[in-house]
């Protein structure tokens, strides 16, 4: 008997009990860094390549060209107020980060941010805490369980998301989860911030079209491209690099080559 082959959905099945494992690790870390990273674990490539596949195929046939509608429609001020918009309600979870990671100063400038940009720009639409020097400092829960001391896991691909790790998609559930403004909007508040944040993705894939392109397309092996630049890049933020990695600087191109 011939068994039927995984689905793309197979390696979510069982993330519950990686997440729970890798938040039992932060718990028993406390605050204990971990050494820099060597290399990569990617125990489950051949599942990931599918989902890689499957990834591509919904950009190339849905939001690549979603994207370049977006680039060529709406005018530049009106795609930069959506983005502005959307980034607008995800700082009061930056400030909730920011004080789990033991780090009052960024949740003061970005609790200012917030205010002044909620207020003064007229909901976030417009971004007038930059224009005083208040850039903010975005994070994520994923850099919170960094800083209590989990290790980076395992490299894995999600459908409709792209590259991440164990500890990376623990941590985009959790902001999901517990951002204070999604929790306290209602409808149709709650429809018009979703519209908002995707809009906002396809506006910066479509800002970054060529680079996205060239790692998703081009490349002899775009899953091992892909993989490379998120963990590059993730290691970078998190200030896990050194020697000749923080002599190169490794230039941030698109944050995530999936566009969310």
């Amino acid at each position: 008997m011939t068994l039927a082959k995984p689905s793309i959905y197979s390696g979510l099945l069982n993330s519950g009990s990686k997440i729970a494992a890798v938040l039992a690790v932060c718990l028993l870390a406390a605050c204990a860094q971990q050494p820099a990273p060597q290399g990569f674990a990617d125990p489950n490539e051949v599942h990931n390549r599918e989902v890689h596949a499957f990834n591509l195929a919904v950009d190339s046939a849905i939001v690549r060209p979603l994207s370049r509608t977006m680039g060529e429609g709406p005018p530049g001020p009106v795609r930069k107020g959506v983005t502005n918009f959307a980034e607008n309600l995800d700082v009061p979870g930056d400030v909730v980060n920011n004080l789990l990671q033991g780090r009052p100063a960024n949740a003061v400038e970005n609790t200012f941010r917030f205010v002044i940009n909620t207020t003064v720009g007229l909901g976030g639409l417009f971004d007038p805490a930059s224009a005083l020097g208040i850039e903010g400092k975005q994070t994520d829960f994923g850099e919170t369980m960094h800083v209590w001391g989990a290790p980076e896991g395992e490299y894995t691909v999600v459908p409709f998301v792209g590259p991440s790790t164990s500890r990376d998609l623990a941590g985009t559930l959790v902001d999901i989860a517990l951002n204070p403004t999604r929790l306290v909007l209602t409808s149709p508040a709650s429809e018009v911030a979703t519209v908002a944040g995707f809009a906002s993705r396809l506006g910066d894939r479509a800002r970054y079209s060529d680079t996205v392109d060239s790692v998703l397309y081009d490349s002899a092996d775009g899953y091992a491209q892909a993989r490379l630049l998120y963990l590059q890049n993730r290691r970078y933020e998190l200030g896990q690099t050194s020697g000749a990695a923080a002599d190169d600087g490794f230039l941030d191109p698109y944050e995530d080559p999936y566009g969310n």
